[in-house]
């Protein structure tokens, strides 16, 4: 029987003081509490709010920006400023308009000013350091210009190299050679035509391997996996629920499909359950037929909060009102995990349950394209009616190749540890940055677990300020506001890899505290004691 949460609370704490972290671990698993203390503590997200002075300040901030905008507008009308953007021409000007001038309102006012901080080109490997080439604007951020100068050694905190794989070690590379040798670089042909190679047929098999499920097919692009595959999924009559915080790709699937799409709110789920209710009993608009099908879309992390999908719930509810489940694992598949196998391992839950699993290969195996995996009935469908399927080209056989090598890395096919030692590193990676932003005050969102760490800056000002002043120090970040973020959440998104070593994060903690001192950027109430390194869960051993 299980025991009252006083009764494991007092166990965790003296076993804990005790006899040490082996031990406790071992204690949980043998009273049948290992699961119950992991599902809370995989729960533990963070979405403090900011005070009330810098929401306003925010604001305040924005409508400055605008009026200087209007302002500058007017002066462009009457021809005191060159106006740089696209314009109709006089000729076509009883044409309908390709450039909706108030639309672009925002972009030659407000994101010309800060786009030095984005489409930074980068001319070396974008390992965990990466150098960078200087350019510099003469007007005000409308074209740039290269100085010829290179910043060496920059710490990259933002690629999504969650294992380090994306890597130029001509030892861990060799076989990728030896297949771009043997098949070549590129297939220029479909899969249902003459581009299967046996390299596809390999990776499908050792996906479906690795995920624990029937079967899987792979495609070329991540972002097509999820807008192409969709549509082949539902259409007209069926019914997707969607978290408010889905990806583009999701969002754009669920269109294409002509499903009706309703949105629930991120990670509520009263939401979607009260939806779903709605859907059974009422059924379509004005026919009340019932529904063809009724599919729940979520992400395993979501890229923008950091927070990490509720997976027990939804899937319970997915079983009582008997709709379908669809699951992005783009930054959750190799990234959690204790093999890093993703938010169902994490979780330890049945891969069965999830009707739809969707990944991509282009973060934690430093490749390219994605994925779709479940039943054989559900691939042996999608191979026919797949738009990505049917008419694009097959995965180039050095990135099939270098997903392969990947894969087989972390599960240790390879003969090594050095998969599992990269998905341990990540975890405590993840949980010692996380720690440390929080001790020194900075509001950060998300789950303990999630590598995707954002930093919120809120003020559009700062957010310019912050990116420049981190990339004089050599720390490579990157930046987030409107529209990829509600207006008032403009932040700083890093992405933790398994190949930051511990010198490198504290350099990125030091500057970070510099710099959080020197434009006001730690606006978190909570205190936070100072967590002594004694162990995490990636010093235990994984259990068979």
């Amino acid at each position: 029987m299980i025991c009252s949460l006083e009764l494991q609370r007092f166990l965790i704490h003296i076993v804990f003081h005790t006899k040490g972290c082996a031990e406790l671990h071992q204690c949980l698993h043998m009273n049948g509490l290992g699961n119950g203390v992991a599902c809370r503590q995989h729960r533990q997200e963070s979405f403090e709010q900011a005070p009330m002075y810098v929401a306003i300040m925010t604001y305040v901030g924005y409508g400055i920006v605008t009026l200087f905008g209007y302002f500058r507008d007017f002066l462009r009308a009457v021809g005191l400023e060159k106006c740089h953007l696209a314009q109709e021409r006089q000729e076509q000007k009883d044409f309908i308009p390709l450039y909706q001038d108030f639309e672009n309102f925002y972009t030659r006012n407000l994101y010309m000013r800060v786009r030095d901080n984005w489409n930074r080109p980068i001319c070396s490997l974008p390992g965990p350091v990466f150098d960078l080439m200087e350019r510099v604007s003469d007007d005000y951020n409308w074209t740039f210009r290269f100085t010829g100068k290179t910043l060496h050694n920059v710490i990259n905190m933002g690629s999504y190299n969650y294992l380090g794989f994306a890597e130029n070690n001509e030892d861990f590379l060799k076989t990728v050679a030896d297949k771009t040798v043997q098949y070549g670089a590129g297939v220029c042909s479909t899969r249902q035509e003459i581009g299967n190679l046996s390299i596809h047929q390999e990776l499908e098999q050792l996906v479906a391997n690795f995920l624990g499920v029937e079967s899987s097919m792979t495609f070329g692009m991540g972002f097509a996996t999820n807008s192409m595959n969709i549509p082949a999924l539902v259409g007209k009559g069926c019914l997707i629920l969607s978290d408010e915080l889905n990806h583009t790709s999701l969002i754009l699937g669920a269109r294409l499909s002509g499903a009706t799409i309703r949105v629930f709110k991120h990670n509520n789920m009263h939401s979607l359950e009260k939806m779903l209710k709605e859907a059974v009993c009422s059924g379509q608009p004005r026919t009340h037929r019932p529904w063809k099908k009724i599919l729940i879309m979520v992400e395993g992390i979501y890229s923008m909060e950091g927070s990490v999908v509720r997976l027990p719930e939804i899937v319970a509810l997915k079983k009582k009102y008997k709709a379908y489940l669809y699951l992005d694992e783009a930054h959750s598949i190799g990234a959690v995990g204790p093999s890093g196998r993703g938010v169902t391992e994490l979780f330890n839950m049945n891969p069965a349950d999830v009707d739809v699993m969707m990944g991509t290969f282009t973060k934690s195996f430093g490749a390219a394209g994605g994925y779709i995996a479940g039943k054989k009935e559900l691939v042996d469908y999608l191979r026919s009616h797949s738009h990505s399927a049917v008419y694009a080209s097959a995965m180039s056989p050095p990135v099939t190749e270098q997903i392969i090598r990947a894969m087989k890395c972390i599960l240790g096919k390879d003969g090594s540890t050095e998969g599992i030692r990269r998905v341990r590193q990540l975890a405590e990676n993840t949980r010692y940055f996380r720690a440390r932003l929080k001790e020194m005050g900075f509001i950060i969102y998300g789950n303990d677990d999630s590598p995707v760490v954002p930093v919120l800056l809120y003020m559009p000002g700062k957010v310019a300020a912050f990116a420049r002043e981190m990339l004089q120090r050599k720390i490579g970040v990157v930046v987030v506001g409107f529209p990829a973020t509600p207006l008032a959440e403009a932040r700083a998104r890093f992405c933790v890899s398994a190949a930051h070593t511990r010198d490198m994060l504290n350099q990125v903690l030091h500057h970070m505290n510099e710099v959080g001192d020197m434009l006001c950027l730690k606006f978190s109430r909570r205190k936070y004691a100072p967590q002594p390194d004694l162990c995490d869960d990636t010093d235990f051993e994984l259990d068979s």
